[in-house]
């Protein structure tokens, strides 16, 4: 991962923000690295971080969908390792949305990838 990516700065910041509880912070953050993408790679990133601020559970599973659908785009070797984070946060999503048969799919990727989800 390439720490000086302004995609993954404004990430980084993010994180902090919301450690720090300032939430509205990490939100804008969030979005300026979605702003700032300039390929499949930066967008998969800020996409995943974008889906955390969402207010409803359909945004958050459109949002992680577009982390995925833009991962899948990437054709290197960069995204691999973020694989199992993007099927388990698609797979909460579908658990939000009281889709059983979808969470389980993604949940199943992920473990495949070493990833085991555990249940609140």
């Amino acid at each position: 991962m390439d720490l000086n990516n302004p995609v993954i700065q404004l990430c980084m910041e993010g994180t902090r923000a919301e450690f720090e509880r300032r939430l509205d912070d990490a939100r804008l953050l969030y979005l300026q690295a979605w702003d700032a993408h300039t390929d499949d790679y930066d967008a998969c990133i800020a996409a995943h971080y974008v889906a955390r601020f969402q207010e409803t559970p359909e945004e958050t599973l459109h949002w992680n969908q577009i982390a995925l659908d833009h991962a899948n785009a990437v054709d290197d070797e960069r995204i691999k390792d973020f694989y199992p984070s993007l099927y388990v946060n698609l797979g909460h999503s579908y658990e939000a949305m009281d889709d059983k048969v979808n969470a389980q799919k993604y949940y199943q990727l992920a473990a495949e990838l070493g990833l085991t989800h555990q249940s609140d």
